[in-house]
């Protein structure tokens, strides 16, 4: 149901002989031959200086608005924004399925290069000893003994391990 339309200065509600209504920028509702009877630019209700705004079909819509029922209203704007909802939604869980998928693809890069990591070091000679810097063998017979005096690689030691958190 719309909201009554009537002049705020004689009440008179429109029907067909009735003239047009006017919108003033002060929020008043007035009609032409009540506006004819003020003063131009001033309001009659509340005499602050106004603009006036004829109403008809082709007012701006949000004017309009102004004088639809609050059901008509909500039904209106419910749409709206369900489908502005609908779109952001959309959006938003395409945009998480790119990360996602970004995620599994360097997941699977951090675990190719850890298993090369892993190879490249059991491939690795183990180290039997270790020069001092700036030393020659002819000159200093004595060298410091590696860390890994066994002789077996750290593959054979230490297993890989997998990390969980993934």
């Amino acid at each position: 149901m719309a909201v009554p339309v009537f002049c705020n200065v004689c009440f008179c509600e429109p029907c067909k002989p009735t003239p047009r209504f006017s919108l003033t920028s002060c929020g008043h509702v007035i009609c032409e031959i009540c506006l004819q009877k003020g003063k131009k630019d001033e309001c009659l209700i509340c005499r602050t200086p106004c603009r006036t705004l004829f109403l008809s079909k082709q007012t701006n819509p949000d004017i309009q608005s102004l004088f639809m029922g609050i059901d008509t209203l909500c039904k209106k704007y419910s749409k709206e924004i369900t489908q502005i909802s609908e779109f952001q939604e959309k959006h938003r869980k395409h945009l998480l399925a790119y990360h996602r998928q970004k995620t599994v693809k360097l997941e699977e890069s951090l675990k190719k290069v850890t298993q090369q990591m892993h190879q490249i070091q059991c491939m690795k000679p183990p180290e039997q000893t270790t020069q001092l810097p700036f030393s020659n063998t002819s000159r200093n017979p004595l060298s410091i003994p590696s860390r890994k005096q066994s002789g077996y690689s750290s593959c054979s030691l230490h297993p890989s391990h997998s990390s969980t958190s993934e």
